[in-house]
């Protein structure tokens, strides 16, 4: 019940000022015009960038995006899509509401745990990793293993590919198997798909109000006390643009060409907006100031 309340009066957040979709897309194109100035060496090109941001403190979202149409391999932040997965099929009835399925959960999106990750995958497709299969048992461990892109299909998504376990060496076996023969071999998603699933979950219409506010729990970060790792969710990505006073949920995702991270942002008036942040390149994937920079930009031009 506490849970519950804390995700009402979330909701009930003060509204600031609206402006128009045609303002916030003037804000995010200078973000995105000045950023790349900024990153010149090496080059931070127009094709390794996507953002997409929502306004929420109007009446109705205001949303603006650069290029948030565009597929990414996601990493992490797949996990998202997992997690809003597994609750559908808890609250249908589908999949039983268990401790080790909670626990799978947790450590997938508060530690970005990839062994979390993969049971939680099975758990939800009814697939597990194993020696290789015969065609016919292939085809059909794939389609099982399709469930979550379609259910995010029959919503309306339609830049979602959510089929492949998260690796810090993999895939082996029937899941390399299926990769080579059943293409892409990796999940994808765009900026904008994932913004609104991260405005479903905020506005409670994710599953459910009770389901959409475990979600958001899981997603709360710390934004101002160090951590040790240099990468922590809490404190990099993101983080780094907040000031004190501000709040933070967030799932990041990052790989050796690859930093991304999807973020609501409580500012200190009580307005909330979702910003999503995709990088792509070898070149860019380490630089913990990319991020950082748009969204730094996009908050400090935000009408009052």
């Amino acid at each position: 019940m506490k849970s519950i309340f804390s995700f009402a009066l979330l909701l009930a957040a003060p509204f600031a000022m609206a402006h128009t979709a045609e303002s916030l897309q003037a804000i995010v194109d200078r973000a995105v015009a000045e950023t790349r100035a900024e990153f010149t060496a090496p080059e931070l090109q127009a094709d390794q960038l996507a953002v997409t941001v929502i306004d929420l403190r109007g009446t109705e979202p205001v949303r603006a995006h650069s290029r948030g149409d565009a597929r990414h391999y996601p990493a992490s932040v797949i996990k998202l899509f997992y997690l809003a997965y597994a609750q559908h099929l808890m609250e249908t009835g589908q999949l039983a509401d268990t401790p080790e399925l909670q626990r799978a959960l947790c450590d997938m999106i508060v530690d970005s745990a990839n062994d979390a990750t993969a049971t939680v995958v099975d758990y939800v497709t009814g697939t597990t990793a194993g020696p290789e299969l015969p065609p016919a048992e292939l085809a059909a461990w794939h389609e099982r293993r399709m469930a979550v892109t379609r259910w995010f299909e029959t919503q309306g998504y339609r830049d979602v590919l959510a089929v492949r376990k998260t690796w810090a060496e993999g895939p082996y076996g029937r899941e390399k198997q299926d990769a080579v023969v059943n293409l892409p071999a990796r999940n994808f998603l765009s900026t904008n798909d994932t913004a609104r699933l991260l405005l479903e979950i905020v506005q409670g219409r994710c599953v459910s109000p009770e389901r959409s506010a475990r979600m958001l729990a899981l997603l709360k970060r710390d934004p101002f006390t160090p951590k040790e790792d240099a990468d922590s969710q809490d404190t990099a990505f993101t983080a780094a643009a907040l000031s004190p006073g501000m709040k933070l949920w967030s799932k990041a995702g990052w790989t050796s060409w690859t930093r991304h991270d999807a973020a609501l942002i409580e500012l200190p008036s009580g307005g909330r907006v979702i910003v999503v942040v995709f990088t792509e390149s070898r070149d860019h994937a380490n630089n913990r100031k990319i991020i950082p920079a748009v969204v730094r930009r996009i908050l400090a031009n935000l009408p009052a």
